[in-house]
């Protein structure tokens, strides 16, 4: 504390910091507690949850959702452990396009599955409809859902044990073959308890995101209503914004549960016993009988995600889904005519987004692994938070906190730049602080003995050292805020539409072709302009690994 009170600088970015983070994450889910236990006469009061509680379909809504995150993370996390081995342990030919198709979900919008999925499955289905001649085929409720979902969210589980897998020293796994195991015993004896502990760390990362999820839900939910879904209904719906805080407490205190068992719990265990460079690289199995199974497993998997993504712009190039499949670029001509201001909106309001996040959560990086000061340990969970927060949550907290003074920012571009900001930051900052924690200190302490200020040893030191977890986040959280809805949706405005927002809206009054140009669009721009950074920053020499 002496060394922060020396240098004004630093103390000034870490009272800036906390007073952000206070501002933009604590505030307003302070004001939807708040909002929750506050009567209308001003009181304290438990009848919003008694209400809640009381009513049968908010019971029914609760059990659907922790039902569908259990369920959605059980697949989730073996479809992504299936792909990671695959990654890491076998010989198989097209690997890199199957690591592609895997991660499209996490750079398409949250509901472009669902859209798919009702163009192959809905009532008009080309599959049910018109290869079946299933004419009352329901996509819609929890079989809908679920497969949505899954599909959307094994991406984060296998990101999570791909790498951990390739971690694994290949040298425990050769003893045991030298041994006489079989390659069965070798993996459920050796390989699977070295990553038990990122199973149920990937577990736990899909089921937060399975039950915070709110455009899936309600895009092909139907009937299987769940609480990121209803909070929405009820608040702007029924515009009973007491109940839907209610709802929405309920729906935070689920998701901050499995983020502290996450992070605290889980996060904390060691994933392999041996640490340091292996002597060689690993020996892909070529077996049949085991590349065979797990190879086809995944080509299948990949070939209907591609699919899913090809129904997309198809869609928007013909006159009715399931009606009338003749070549049109009428949905084209009204979005550029009509419909262009979300697409504008959106790319500037993320653009503008992108830098800020990146270097704030830089900042944030380098305060938590070098610096030490009151309130660090305060500072590095309320940074993450926002990551276990879910977006109609901090959405309603939004337009709670900010429709009056001090701060009036409802309706402007600037809460939507906040949100952007303070939702997609955690990314940023885990990869700034497993880039800082591989580099010595010792290079940063030289350069402050010889008289640098922590302002010149973070800006010509540290970020030339982590510039690959600093441009990294730029891109994700580029990519994030193009993508973002169940935030968002609380604060669009006349003055500023965002292109999820407007997708949906299409998507509910049936413009299947509308909504899959638009989606289409944001697909394109969110790969330019990633492409884009991607080649501007390898000529560089600025290497930004796959988001």
């Amino acid at each position: 504390m002496q060394a922060v009170r020396r240098d004004p600088v630093l103390a000034g970015t870490i009272a800036i910091v906390i007073v952000s983070l206070l501002l933009f994450i604590v505030w307003p889910i302070y004001a939807v507690l708040k909002e929750s236990f506050i009567s209308q006469q001003g009181l304290f009061t438990l009848d919003y949850y008694r209400e809640a509680f009381r009513q049968s379909e908010n019971v029914r809504v609760l059990v659907n959702t922790l039902w569908i995150g259990l369920f959605v993370s059980l697949f989730s996390t073996a479809i992504g452990f299936l792909f990671a081995y695959a990654d890491a342990y076998l010989k198989i030919r097209f690997k890199s396009i199957f690591n592609i198709l895997a991660i499209l979900p996490i750079i398409s919008p949250p509901f472009a599955l669902s859209m798919s999925f009702i163009m192959l499955f809905g009532q008009r289905g080309f599959i049910t409809y018109h290869l079946l001649g299933i004419k009352d085929a329901n996509v819609y409720g929890f079989a809908g859902l679920a497969a949505v979902q899954i599909l959307t969210f094994f991406p984060i589980a296998y990101l999570v044990l791909a790498g951990l897998l390739r971690q694994i020293d290949p040298s425990y796994e050769e003893a045991a073959q030298n041994m006489g195991a079989s390659r069965w015993r070798i993996f459920r004896t050796v390989t699977l308890p070295l990553v038990v502990p990122g199973i149920a760390n990937s577990f736990l990362l899909v089921f937060i995101q399975t039950v915070a999820d709110f455009g899936n839900a309600m895009v092909i939910g139907g009937n299987y209503t769940t609480l990121a879904a209803k909070i929405y209904l009820q608040a702007m719906g029924n515009y009973d914004v007491k109940g839907g805080t209610a709802l929405a407490t309920i729906l935070l205190s689920i998701s901050v549960i499995m983020f502290v068992m996450q992070k605290y719990w889980v996060g904390e265990k060691s994933y392999v016993t041996v640490t340091g460079k292996p002597s060689r690289e690993r020996q892909l199995i070529s077996d049949g009988k085991v590349v065979w199974p797990v190879g086809l497993a995944c080509f299948f998997i990949s070939a209907f995600i591609l699919l899913l993504y090809i129904l997309i712009p198809y869609g928007s190039v013909v006159n009715l889904w399931g009606i009338d499949f003749t070549p049109t670029l009428k949905h084209y001509e009204y979005v550029f005519s009509l419909g262009l201001k979300p697409i504008i909106d959106t790319t500037y309001l993320s653009l503008l987004s992108m830098p800020i996040t990146g270097i704030l959560s830089m900042i944030i990086a380098f305060l938590i692994v070098r610096k030490k000061f009151f309130g660090r340990s305060m500072v590095e969970f309320t940074s993450m938070l926002s990551m276990a927060v879910p977006g109609t949550v901090i959405g309603m907290g939004y337009i709670l906190a900010y429709n009056g003074p001090p701060l009036v920012l409802t309706g402007t571009a600037t809460i939507i730049v906040f949100s952007f900001i303070f939702r997609n930051m955690p990314v940023g900052i885990r990869a700034g602080v497993a880039s800082l924690r591989q580099i010595d200190p010792a290079i940063e302490e030289a350069a402050q003995d010889l008289g640098a200020s922590s302002y010149k040893v973070f800006t010509s030191v540290t970020i030339p050292l982590i510039k690959s977890a600093f441009f990294s986040g730029l891109v994700y959280s580029f990519v994030r805020s193009m993508t973002a809805v169940s935030a968002v949706i609380f604060l669009v405005s006349a003055s500023y539409n965002l292109l999820t927002v407007a997708i949906m809206g299409q998507v509910d009054v049936g413009r299947i072709g509308v909504a899959a140009a638009y989606s289409t669009i944001l697909i394109i721009i969110v790969l330019a302009v990633t492409g884009a950074l991607k080649l501007i920053l390898g000529r560089m020499g600025i290497a930004v690994a796959d988001m």
